[in-house]
């Protein structure tokens, strides 16, 4: 659920401000360069590792407020990929992200620079580690950090006469600073924002980072999440190197990339850069998750089709949506509502008419038992209402931000609201004491953390009115009815500098919290208020593990670094458009790399009514969705994906293929887990040389090896796709084989029912044979999908399969609940051979897991003198087992000319019987081509 009428407003309010002179300094009033920058007057090396200098303004100015005159700047080498550069105040403590929130190493206090000899000064202006190397010149002081296998500079403060920037700067309220970049970098990352130009960081767009609650689909404007964090990915000879700057800082900010430079503008905190070697894509986000936090372990369902809808008014209508995708059988997980079971829009209640307490219960006996789930919506803004018991326990124990020495008051959903301070322990024990009594009174499966920017319908300071009701109950629920006033006395309300909020320079409390509101032990909304999200998703998950011991599911719409380790994110109030599909699929691959890889899009679109044409086209790209969710406004038209016949039938082919490829999407939740790797991929991480995919925005992987390739516009049959080089198969007709030698577009045939997707060779794909419900469809038989080079001679693939019960809050090896189990195949002196190696093998032994057939793709020649081992013993009978050779489609680059005439086989390996818990080895010998 969200709000969709803000900006109107948004654009009366700032022109009204703009008029009475509280737009800010003009651009033309401010000189691009500010000051001298400041000189390093001592550093040296610390007994507990790394530098400690000292730094002073060099000439001050009042450009944005007075400079601080002393900084101490901290270097430290933390692992062997990893950089850390922290510059702070020397002399007073500063607002940092708290380290409660995100744990990592503290640096020094900021009162052990001072006093320090002057002319301590290391001999040596360089400090080398494994992989990275700090640099720095001393006056003005700069610093940059190279590759040290390869010498590149990867970023670089230094700035001179020729530059369009300045030094750095640092004030209270406004820090400034820039690096150099080459014009073939290209940068992914910056968020949250929707980006038209695709993936790729697009020079002169605006990236404004701080969490707003405005609509999906305004471009290049500060969203709901902030993620100060870009990957710079550069292929120098044919040889491609990444590497990622993370700028620690919870502060509203700009970043402006102009292609030869990118230039932070933040207005409070600190520096505190972390840089991470790479020198892969995978590399790059295994290091950023081993500090921010690895992504959140996700139970088996939540990879199933979910169903939601603002505006499922009784329990009649939910249960008549769970019939109906039966009927169509199309594939449905989970049933979620939005606020209409709640009575009056109120957390942590049920509406007693609508959707009365004992056929609920039975209701969820009933899907329970089938495996189905039920997830409600939670907004953080607690109803003002004396009557009500949440509010009652919230004032006693103290909970609420408060502003003036009292809660203060916005409106939200219900009316006029409190908003939970979650950087206080008492509000995270109170919250989570909130959960267990809806989860007694409600068996919820999960939670969905909605509005939590978090919005406020209201400017400023408000009061509730006297002489009317609010709200009336009649018109749009996010029309403000209170009585309120702005505030921009303080300077925390009223900054010198102005970021561009909501994408055209709103005051940055504009319908939120006002910024000079205060948290526990005093923090400032001003510097806390985009961790809202971020708190809010922890204390969730601490309330949700702590029930029944289970595995938490959180969706959060509002997130921030490290918010993958507590929840998934769907991105947003989109609208049911051909641009905002394409806008998906970039918001999509950037979480990825922001570390939160659960994540999708809402399915045809929020609102308003998707065209049947264009929903078809978005079930058939969001069953591939990471989170596959469909959800529609209040106001829009039902969009279940049985409304349509024509989309009910894309459905059952897209989510059928999914729930085939669950094993898949379950084992790279795994992956992701204990190494961050994003479940959908830009291509440039299985292709990181191959220049050509860089900006690819319009398809994407799931893993490493599964190529999607959706039709994103109105009319079309076919779709343009690139594939890298290497031999492609087709995932819904193995036959159909694609060979792009050099990595090249083709036209593939896309009619509506149609979406493409293919397997990279060397890859050994687990697939089962789907069905309605995930837990069905997880104790069908398995097929092993083994992709060779089309025609090979020589060759080998791999592949990967975790299992476990999904139940329990941890997601590992050794517990005696999980199984892991690599797939190996090689083809070499005419024997093709396939093999398992397997840990843990007793669980998949206990569920009865095995595999049925397997599929060898890409071979060149038919199969004879058939060996099977299980165990490490040999099976003399085979008789059941029968090979089924069938030549293959190739379509090649060269077929015009003449120049390829290469053949390809698929064996099919049927009538096994193999246990997925014990090893096994099946070979043959590959006889003349059939």
């Amino acid at each position: 659920m969200g709000s969709l009428s803000y900006r109107p407003y948004l654009l009366l309010l700032v022109s009204i401000l703009c008029i009475s002179g509280r737009c800010g300094a003009s651009a033309s009033a401010v000189p691009a360069k500010i000051g001298k920058g400041y000189r390093l007057i001592s550093i040296e090396e610390t007994p507990y590792g790394g530098l400690l200098g000292h730094l002073q303004v060099k000439q001050k100015n009042n450009v944005y407020g007075a400079d601080i005159p002393h900084l101490q700047i901290y270097v430290k080498h933390e692992t062997n990929d990893r950089l850390r550069v922290h510059i702070t105040d020397a002399e007073k403590q500063r607002w940092e992200v708290p380290y409660d929130l995100l744990p990592r190493e503290r640096p020094p206090p900021a009162t052990q620079a001072i006093g320090r000899s002057r002319k301590n000064l290391l001999t040596a202006s360089e400090y080398e580690g494994s992989e990275l190397i700090f640099s720095y010149t001393t006056d003005p002081f700069g610093f940059a950090v190279r590759r040290k296998s390869t010498g590149e500079t990867l970023f670089n403060t230094t700035a001179d006469h020729s530059d369009k920037y300045g030094n750095m700067l640092f004030k209270d309220q406004y820090l400034e600073i820039s690096t150099k970049l080459p014009e073939d970098a290209s940068l992914y990352g910056l968020g949250e924002n929707t980006q038209p130009h695709g993936i790729k960081l697009y020079p002169g767009d605006p990236y404004t980072l701080y969490t707003t609650d405005i609509s999906a689909i305004n471009l290049n404007a500060d969203l709901y999440g902030s993620h100060p964090v870009y990957m710079d990915l550069r292929n120098k000879g044919g040889k491609a190197y990444a590497h990622s700057v993370l700028l620690l800082n919870s502060n509203g900010m700009d970043v402006f990339y102009k292609g030869s430079s990118l230039t932070y503008k933040v207005i409070g905190g600190v520096f505190d850069f972390y840089f991470f070697g790479g020198p892969t894509p995978l590399a790059v986000v295994d290091q950023y998750t081993s500090l921010v936090g690895r992504p959140a372990p996700m139970p088996y369902w939540s990879l199933g089709f979910h169903q939601c809808r603002w505006g499922y008014h009784n329990l009649s209508v939910v249960e008549d949506v769970v019939e109906n995708y039966k009927k169509a059988k199309i594939p449905l997980d989970v049933i979620w509502t939005d606020d209409d079971h709640m009575d009056g829009h109120k957390d942590f209640t049920l509406n007693p008419v609508n959707f009365p307490r004992p056929k609920l219960l039975e209701f969820l006996n009933k899907i329970h038992d089938l495996g189905m789930k039920y997830i409600v919506i939670n907004d953080p803004g607690i109803g003002v209402n004396e009557s009500y018991g949440v509010y009652q326990r919230g004032m006693a124990n103290d909970v609420f931000i408060k502003h003036d020495g009292e809660p203060f008051l916005a409106q939200v959903w219900p009316g006029a609201v409190y908003f939970p301070d979650f950087l206080n322990p008492k509000t995270v024990a109170w919250w989570g004491d909130e959960i267990r009594r809806f989860h007694e009174l409600v068996p919820i499966d999960g939670l969905w953390i909605d509005m939590n920017e978090p919005s406020n319908f209201c400017n400023g300071k408000c009061t509730i009115p006297k002489d009317k009701v609010c709200p009336s109950g009649t018109g749009p629920g996010w029309i403000c009815c209170l009585d309120c006033k702005n505030i921009t006395s303080t300077r925390w309300d009223d900054p010198p500098y102005k970021i561009n909020a909501s994408g055209i320079g709103a005051p940055i409390g504009y319908k939120t919290i006002v910024t000079s509101a205060v948290h526990y032990n005093g923090v400032l909304e001003y510097d806390a208020h985009s961790l809202y999200g971020f708190s809010e998703a922890i204390a969730t998950h601490k309330a949700l593990q702590g029930l029944e011991g289970k595995r938490p599911f959180i969706l959060s719409r509002s997130t921030f670094v490290g918010s993958g380790k507590y929840a998934a994110h769907w991105t947003g109030d989109n609208k049911g458009t051909w641009d905002d599909i394409k806008y998906s699929i970039s918001t999509m691959l950037n979480f990825g790399i922001f570390g939160v890889p659960m994540v999708g899009s809402d399915i045809c679109g929020f609102y308003p009514a998707p065209t049947e044409e264009l929903c078809n086209r978005w079930i058939e790209l969001g069953a591939f969705y990471p989170f596959s969710r469909d959800h529609a406004n209040f106001y829009s038209p039902r969009q279940e994906l049985y409304q349509w016949d024509s989309v009910a039938k894309s459905a059952r082919n897209a989510l059928g293929m999914r729930y085939k490829l669950l094993p898949y999407l379950y084992t790279l939740n795994y992956e992701a887990h204990i190494s961050g790797a994003p479940i959908a991929r830009p291509l440039f991480f299985s292709f990181p040389a191959f220049i050509k995919c860089y900006g690819v925005s319009t398809q994407f992987l799931l893993g490493s090896s599964v190529l999607v390739s959706p039709v994103l516009d109105k009319g079309k049959t076919k779709v343009n796709a690139l594939f890298p080089p290497g031999t492609w198969y087709s995932l819904f007709d193995l036959k159909d084989t694609i060979v792009s030698d050099d990595g090249d577009y083709r036209s593939l045939d896309a009619p509506l029912h149609v979406i493409n997707v293919h397997v990279y060779q060397n890859t050994i794909l687990p697939m089962q044979q789907g069905g309605l419900i995930s837990k069905e469809a997880r104790m069908t038989p398995f097929t092993l999908i083994v992709t060779f080079p089309a025609g090979v001679t020589e060759g080998h693939a791999d592949g990967k399969l975790y299992l476990d019960d999904d139940e329990l809050p941890e997601m590992s090896l050794g517990n005696g609940y999980s199984t892991y189990v690599d797939f190996h195949a090689t083809v070499e002196n005419k024997t093709v051979k396939v093999w398992s190696e397997v840990m843990e093998g007793k669980y998949a032994l206990q569920k009865g897991w095995i595999v049925e057939k397997v599929k060898i793709l890409g071979l060149n020649g038919i199969g004879e003198e058939f060996h099977l081992e299980v165990g490490g013993n040999s099976v003399s009978d085979v008789s059941n087992v029968e090979l089924i050779a069938s030549e293959q489609r190739i379509y090649t680059d060269k077929l015009e000319d003449g120049g390829d005439t290469r053949k390809s086989m698929m064996i099919e390996v049927q009538g096994l019987d193999l246990p997925v818990g014990k090893n096994f080895a099946l070979s043959w010998k590959m006889g003349v081509h059939g």
